[in-house]
């Protein structure tokens, strides 16, 4: 069954904004601790974004996108979500949201470290 998925990607130009959405369910909504966005890019490795801690609510950023995005979650809804401003055309990629039952700690931002995943949605920046 599905357990992640995302959605809200599309087509904006330079500049504009999008809001991505991880819908959780099944197990994971009891057993999730750690909730990290990442994205890749065709050719690219796999890049940790952002990250919500759901039992302490800390929220993480990798430097490249703090200011710019925004991690967030409506708990009554199993949903995180993925505020994204100022896009650019390097933002251009897929993006997913990944859970795992363990702490976020130094390795949120670790794909091998999460075994839970959405299918991703595609995000397209045009200049």
């Amino acid at each position: 069954q599905v357990q992640l998925m995302e959605s809200g990607g599309g087509s904006v130009q330079a500049g504009g904004s999008l809001k991505l959405a991880c819908v959780a369910s099944g197990s994971i909504i009891s057993t999730a601790v750690c909730m990290t966005w990442f994205r890749q890019a065709p050719g690219k490795k796999r890049e940790g974004l952002a990250a919500i801690a759901l039992n302490t609510g800390n929220l993480l950023y990798v430097s490249t996108v703090e200011g710019r995005f925004t991690i967030s979650r409506d708990a009554a809804k199993n949903t995180v979500f993925l505020q994204m401003n100022n896009l650019k055309p390097e933002d251009s990629a897929m993006y997913y949201c990944a859970a795992r039952s363990s702490r976020c700690g130094a390795t949120w931002d670790d794909p091998g470290r999460f075994t839970s995943w959405g299918r991703g949605t595609q995000v397209t920046v045009s200049s």
